[in-house]
């Protein structure tokens, strides 16, 4: 889906608005850390003793035991697993920011603005209200049997927000026109169809399943058929709008994504009652696709949930460091439609950095049926007997053949081959195409060079795979559209602690970061351009000169948390988490005169170890200097002698 830009001076406001302690502080107890800081738990790794550091003046936070850091967008988005434009959204609605969206130079964005987006948000918050309080009239007793009869009492009900649609043409119609709502965004809502006398409700005489973002917000509606004198769909959705979006939502995600990015598993089933089924069976990783198939979208927003959404990054490991710890099942009905399902999902199923499963009920019954014969315990068994998503595309081909005849085997292998080829992960390759030849009852080399084949027939004809079987590897090179990942240096890497010159360096830096109003002027401009030795600590410096406004930070002209902002703008990913780990930093010092006298100490003594190293070098090339060259040689010994006289001046200002 195409979105538009939120508008930039929308997003800094909402910076300014959200207060970052109360944000985090619905998630982390944090308690004073020294001026201006505060310290907790981080919610992002365990821990036992508090690395998680926040500055709310700043609008940053950064945990010094996993790295990780940000503003109060970035903590958002990885809290609540949500885009960035989500994130911002989230936090506008909360501190009442109206935002607006610009054209995102593709082809344009389709996102609507925010008075806009609030209207049909508040339509469906309306709407869902009322279909569950209908839910409980005498109308709806066909809905409610319906529901028992597949397992779900009242309380399953009202944890899912199931409600039903009355029969009447214009009931939700006339509940939102009285509430103010245009026919323009009744129409634009996807609550109502138009017709030829107006509008009239588009779900009629149906149970209803609110379907939600994944911040909660209701944005469509699933209606399940109840009626015989319905001749509509079994299941009919919310059409596309301007807030709903099916290839890029999934049902359940809302209840899900805390416990999928906890377990880092994903169940897909295939439908809503599936959906309520797992949870209630103890299955609270479930979601399932709203009228789609399970398609790339719905990939991003998994691997996003589950943190696998930078392969470049490094593939996350188990425990035992023997696999990857993201699992994808998906389950589908025994019948040929539920393979056909899974052999879909295996095509996406290359987009994954996870392991990707398949469950399949033996006798073809689905989790809610499953559940009603078998009891909660038998749909944590179904999940927990996952087959890998490989061997079952590899199996259902070669299902369809007699493999006790020649013929069949031969047809099999024909089949199977570019099921094995289709893996993009060349290092698996080999072991199934071994595992294959044993399925088949074939030469194992037989089996290896039809794969080899077909992965050079599809790479004739334009196919993605088009490399041989080779053997597996310790090490993977980077594709050809994939850039390595740069180290990200840590300032435990960078300085060591018992390096008292690194030591000034960065609490020189972290005093500019985070209080700049507190230093001298005249002190910080006489700094050099190469005031560092520690040269990721000269980086950090040169971008804050390069950002050009830290004397305006100095005199007060500037916010510190503005002048923050911009320093990290035009920070490269490499040096961008060091400036935020520096601007975090602890110092030694707990009032504000005692950080100004420490600022100013910090000053000095940067500009003597300056000093210091441009006397040392001076008096090398003194040293080298022929005395015959007399031009040369004076030269020098007068940058010598001036370079003295300004450490003398210093020390006497100090004293």
């Amino acid at each position: 889906m195409a979105q538009g830009l939120i508008r930039r001076s929308d997003v800094e406001l909402v910076r300014e608005r959200a207060r970052l302690d109360e944000v985090v502080g619905e998630h982390v107890t944090l308690r004073g850390a020294g001026i201006g800081s505060m310290k907790g738990l981080c919610p992002f790794h365990d821990e036992k003793t508090p690395s998680f550091h926040i500055r709310p003046q700043l609008g940053h936070w950064h945990c010094f035991g996993c790295g990780e850091g940000g503003d109060v967008i970035a903590f958002v988005q990885k809290i609540d697993h949500l885009s960035f434009v989500e994130a911002v959204e989230m936090l506008a609605a909360k501190y009442g920011v109206q935002i607006q969206y610009e054209e995102s130079g593709k082809g344009g964005g389709d996102r609507p603005d925010f008075g806009t987006r609030r209207r049909l948000l508040d339509a469906h918050a309306i709407a869902e209200e009322y279909y569950r309080d209908q839910l409980g009239t005498e109308a709806a007793e066909v809905g409610r049997r319906f529901l028992t009869e597949r397992g779900f009492d009242r309380e399953a009900a009202e944890r899912f927000g199931v409600g039903f649609a009355p029969e009447g043409w214009d009931s939700i119609t006339n509940v939102l026109r009285g509430r103010g709502f245009t026919e323009a965004e009744l129409t634009a809502s996807g609550l109502v169809s138009a017709g030829q006398r107006g509008v009239y409700d588009r779900f009629r005489g149906r149970l209803v399943w609110p379907i939600r973002d994944i911040t909660g917000n209701t944005i469509g509606f699933g209606a399940r058929r109840l009626l015989e004198q319905d001749k509509g769909p079994k299941y009919l959705n919310t059409p596309e709008t301007a807030i709903y979006h099916k290839s890029s939502v999934l049902y359940g995600l809302d209840l899900a994504r805390k416990e999928i990015a906890t377990q880092h598993r994903v169940v897909v089933v295939e439908g809503y009652t599936d959906v309520m089924a797992a949870h209630l069976a103890g299955v609270t990783t479930a979601v399932a696709s709203c009228g789609t198939a399970f398609g790339a979208d719905h990939v991003k927003i998994v691997r996003r949930v589950m943190g696998d959404s930078n392969p470049s990054a490094g593939l996350r490991l188990n425990t035992d460091g023997r696999g990857l710890a993201g699992e994808v099942v998906f389950t589908f009905d025994g019948d040929a439609a539920g393979q056909k399902a899974a052999l879909r999902a295996f095509e996406e199923d290359q987009r994954f950095v996870a392991q990707t499963y398949v469950a399949v009920e033996p006798s073809g019954m689905d989790p809610c049926e499953l559940r009603i014969a078998q009891g909660d315990q038998a749909v944590v068994d179904l999940v927990e007997s996952r087959r890998p998503l490989f061997e079952f595309a590899i199996r259902s081909a070669i299902a369809q053949v007699d493999l006790d005849t020649v013929e069949g085997q031969v047809t099999a292998l024909r089949m199977a081959a570019p099921v094995v080829a289709g893996i993009r992960d060349r290092a698996m390759r080999p072991e199934y195409a071994r595992r294959l030849a044993g399925w088949l009852g074939m030469d194992e080399r037989t089996v290896l060079r039809a794969v080899h084949d077909a992965a050079r027939s599809e790479g004739r004809s334009g196919g993605r795979h088009a490399d041989t079987v080779e053997p597996p590897s310790g090490t993977r090179p980077p594709q050809e559209d994939e850039a390595p990942a740069l180290p990200v240096p840590r300032l435990a890497d960078v300085v060591s602690r018992r390096d008292p010159v690194g030591q000034v360096e960065v609490q020189s830096l972290a005093v500019m970061l985070q209080a700049p109003q507190l230093l001298a002027e005249a002190k910080v401009a006489a700094l050099p351009d190469d005031a560092f030795h520690v040269l990721s600590l000269q980086g950090v410096w040169d971008v804050m000169l390069a950002a050009g406004t830290l004397l305006d930070a100095v005199t007060g002209a500037l916010h510190p948390a503005r002048y923050l902002e911009q320093v990290l703008e035009i920070a490269g990913e490499t040096v961008r988490p060091l400036i935020v780990e520096i601007a975090n930093l602890e110092l030694p010092a707990r009032t504000e005169p005692a950080l100004e006298k420490l600022g100013d100490s910090l000053m000095d003594r940067l500009t003597e170890l300056s000093i210091t190293r441009e006397y040392s070098v001076l008096k090398q090339r003194l040293q080298r200097t022929d005395p015959s060259d007399g031009e040369r040689y004076q030269e020098i010994l007068g940058r010598l002698a001036q370079v003295q006289e300004r450490r003398r001046s210093l020390r006497g200002a100090g004293d």
